[in-house]
């Protein structure tokens, strides 16, 4: 056996196919798989955030109503102290006047009385 391999038998290395030699039709079926199945994953983010968004409408809408609700309880409240505010004050006025008439008038009368006598 010599150093330069002359005298070597021939030896061959074979190898295994991978598998079927990727063409162009091969990545254009990867290229829309991939594609569609990022179709499919945006399609299901908006779907949650549709959901999400959803539930907070609805959530605020409730709110809402409630809020609407106390408002016209309050508003409903505030008629009735305006009523019972015109009608105490309303009786103000009538006491007013019967103190007017009946205590002071006859005491201003009675001291001009009192004055004019000698």
């Amino acid at each position: 056996m010599s150093e330069n391999g002359a005298d070597a038998p021939e030896q061959v290395v074979k190898l295994e196919p991978r598998g079927r030699p990727r063409t162009h039709d091969t990545a254009v079926e990867e290229s829309g798989q991939a594609i569609i199945a990022k179709i499919q994953r945006a399609a299901e983010l908006a779907n949650e955030n549709c959901d999400r968004a959803m539930r907070l409408a609805h959530k605020l809408s409730m709110e809402l109503r409630a809020a609407e609700d106390r408002i016209n309880q309050l508003e409903s409240e505030v008629q009735l102290f305006r009523e019972r505010a015109a009608r105490a004050e309303g009786w103000l006025q009538t006491i007013h006047k019967e103190i007017e008439e009946k205590l002071i008038t006859p005491r201003l009368a009675s001291r001009t009385e009192q004055r004019s006598l000698p």
